[in-house]
């Protein structure tokens, strides 16, 4: 079977590697020369685990090649961005744009799936859409939703063992789809139709969100009351029926921060916990932000000079490079534009270089930073041991007690 992947960032590239190994002829399609380059080269342009040495076996093999056009297939996959714009709307013009692109290469019988994370509606637009350009395809190809669901860092795993919910337009597509991941997705295929899958997307990633806020606003709380937040959520947790998440300096990836507004720009006024979560937790990321600020006016006023402030790691979660909607790059950003002059050494031990911020490796910016900011709880950083001797502000919990 060939099949064809568009897009190849952080979840179509893994997702058309495993399927490439299990023996599916993969075709891989993104607009980045230099990624389809390193892809054909066997190289990731990603960070994750055990990865690298499946590309290259598939590269090896034939199973997977990358190309900046698609080409004839019998399964179409759209594994494109979804961003929003203006107000928190999404924007599904790539998920438009990745099926026109598809659209002259479509014929009877073929499989085209919706991967990413859409607004409910999204899979019935891109049917109509198909059958308003190639009207004799209409009820002749299957076409289906099924999101991803995996964690950066553990994807290879999780790609394979994860269940997977599948809702087609029609019963049809539903089996069709199901046939096709059934042949590298080992946990249980559920499924559905259409709109109920594109919901349960937005309803996992907002129910995270929500549990994260109440995190967050128990730390701000905590901060306010002289708790350890950390020691607090512990013993709450010895409770047999409480698992309150661990809070940080907000919530960032192209997912939790991101597929709340997909519901709440649809449906504003039934929304109102998902609406107030993500306030709460972008709100985080700008308390963080004021307090380093703070604790650096302190700082000066103390000892008559800028203090030397290390900014400890960029990525949106741990031991990944994936910055995108990253509440550390906001308040790392926020906190170099409110004060000239002053020695901010910005740290991220996953990525190698970065066009915007001058990367300092981590031990040399906790040795000689006077206030280190921990910002992601990278396991690299928890090395480094707490002194007095620092001002150490701990947005993550590396050092909990």
């Amino acid at each position: 079977m060939k099949a064809c992947f568009m897009g190849l960032g952080y979840i179509g590239l893994p997702t058309a590697i495993i399927a490439a190994k299990h023996g599916i002829k993969v075709t891989g399609v993104d607009i980045n020369p230099g990624v389809v380059e390193l892809t054909n080269q066997g190289k990731l342009h990603i960070v994750e685990p055990g990865l690298e040495a499946y590309l290259q076996e598939v590269v090896k093999t034939g199973n997977l090649k990358a190309s900046l056009k698609p080409e004839v297939c019998e399964a179409y996959f759209m594994v494109v961005p979804t961003p929003f714009k203006g107000n928190h709307e999404p924007d599904i013009s790539y998920v438009e744009a990745a099926t026109r692109s598809v659209l002259p290469l479509l014929k009877a019988g073929d499989l085209y799936v919706i991967e990413s994370t859409s607004p409910i509606g999204t899979t019935e637009k891109m049917r109509e859409l198909i059958y308003g350009e190639r009207p004799e395809l209409k009820d002749k190809i299957y076409i289906a939703y099924c999101p991803e669901r995996v964690l950066p860092g553990n994807v290879i795993y999780e790609l394979v063992h994860n269940d997977r919910v599948i809702g087609g337009i029609d019963e049809e597509s539903t089996n069709k789809a199901i046939e096709f991941y059934s042949q590298f997705v080992q946990g249980t295929l559920h499924r559905t139709n259409a709109r109920t899958a594109e919901m349960c997307k937005l309803t996992e990633n907002s129910s995270r969100d929500v549990q994260i806020a109440f995190a967050n606003e128990l730390s701000l709380i905590c901060d306010k009351a002289g708790i350890n937040v950390w020691e607090l959520i512990n013993l709450a947790n010895k409770h047999p029926r409480v698992n309150i998440l661990q809070p940080g300096c907000g919530v960032g990836g192209h997912c939790i921060a991101v597929d709340p507004y997909f519901i709440t720009a649809d449906f504003p006024m039934e929304s109102k916990i998902i609406a107030n979560a993500r306030e709460i937790n972008n709100y985080k990321a700008f308390w963080c932000a004021e307090k380093v600020q703070n604790e650096m006016l302190k700082f000066e006023l103390k000892h008559h000079r800028k203090p030397i402030i290390a900014m400890m790691g960029l990525a949106f979660k741990p031991n990944i490079d994936d910055l995108r909607e990253s509440p550390a790059k906001y308040i790392t950003t926020k906190v170099m534009q409110s004060c000239s002059n002053a020695d901010i050494l910005v740290v991220e031990p996953n990525v190698q270089e970065h066009k915007v911020f001058k990367l300092t490796d981590y031990k040399e910016a906790y040795d000689r930073a006077d206030i280190v900011v921990m910002l992601v709880a990278h396991d690299v950083f928890k090395t480094l041991s707490w002194t007095d001797q620092k001002v150490i502000l701990d947005f993550c919990g590396i050092y909990k007690k």
